[in-house]
């Protein structure tokens, strides 16, 4: 795991992406406001760069991945991979720029057909975009089962045959058949035993030191995004609320809300688990539909102004490469 050269072209811009799902109500379904699961979501990654997306569940974390890649549409906003704008493509042209960017879902037992030989399942892209077929095709999906750890003769059975720990090995190699210059990785050990994980994880960054790939690794455990991120961006109920690179997030988080992200992670060492001071934030997050005044964060934030609750803090660069959108941070 190594950061690119920050003065690189960016591969990955997002500026100020929404997504808003309408709230319809009545016999004729008109809308009645929005739910807002991303709103305003600006960021940036770099050619074979980690970065990690972390937040409370309904933050808006897969909502953001999904949009990346025109799975649930944008409300609004700009997402350029590699220069162009996904955001104002359709048809042929939106196919085949998702040959760049792909896909690694949360649940392996969801995301092969049942029904169809491994081979088929991991070929399939390769064929719907032309790019092999007959005995080229059978090399290439050899070559993409050797690289995840499996053997060529996987690609005559099914999944059902397959653990948990094999399926994602192989929803990977599928992700990887298109050579994507970006994997969006959504929750994808969270399903696996702890005993799997580390080897799924070990397994992302030999494939991105051999291939340059780049991973948007989303999660929710802290731990997980340490092992594998060059950078972490922290998002709280649809927007980015820190962005540093991994080892300043860690060592100064700047965001209350980070700050208490980060207490929360358990420590080895009994002790020091036993003397550290916990952050405990009152309250649920608040609904998408609803939320509030200024900073979103003002009504479970312990340190809260009358500034906090009435104007919205920009994501704001600061000395040591972090941006932190908060009025407080020093």
């Amino acid at each position: 795991m190594s950061a690119p050269a920050a003065t690189a072209a960016p591969l990955l811009e997002i500026e100020d992406l929404r997504v808003h799902f309408p709230l319809r109500r009545g016999l004729f379904g008109r809308a009645q406001g929005a739910v807002r699961a991303v709103d305003g979501v600006s960021l940036s990654m770099a050619r074979g760069e980690t970065l990690g997306l972390v937040g409370e569940s309904g933050c808006g974390k897969s909502t953001l991945g999904n949009a990346i890649l025109r799975i649930v549409e944008p409300s609004g906003g700009a997402i350029r991979l590699g220069g162009v704008d996904l955001a104002r493509l359709e048809g042929e042209a939106l196919r085949a720029a998702r040959r760049k960017a792909q896909m690694v879902f949360q649940d392996p037992f969801a995301s092969l057909d049942p029904r169809m030989r491994l081979g088929e399942s991991i070929g399939e892209p390769l064929l719907v975009h032309g790019l092999a077929r007959g005995a080229a095709l059978r090399a290439k999906v050899s070559d993409l089962l050797a690289r995840v750890g499996l053997q060529p003769e996987h690609a005559d059975r099914y999944p059902p045959e397959f653990s948990g720990g094999q399926r994602q090995r192989l929803v990977i190699a599928r992700a990887l058949a298109l050579s994507p210059d970006l994997v969006i990785c959504d929750e994808p050990v969270s399903a696996l035993d702890v005993s799997v994980r580390g080897q799924i994880l070990n397994l992302l960054l030999e494939l991105q030191r051999s291939l340059g790939t780049a991973f948007l690794f989303i999660s929710h455990d802290l731990s997980v995004v340490r092992h594998v991120s060059d950078r972490i961006a922290v998002m709280y109920l649809g927007r980015i609320v820190e962005i540093a690179p991994r080892d300043t997030l860690f060592a100064r988080p700047r965001h209350p809300y980070t700050q208490a992200l980060i207490s929360a992670i358990p420590l080895p060492d009994p002790k020091a688990q036993r003397a550290r001071r916990r952050i405990i934030l009152s309250g649920e997050i608040p609904s998408p539909a609803r939320p509030p005044s200024g900073c979103s964060f003002h009504t479970r934030c312990p340190l809260a102004t009358e500034r906090c609750r009435t104007e919205i803090p920009v994501l704001a660069p600061a000395t040591d490469g972090s941006q932190v959108a908060c009025h407080l941070a020093t």
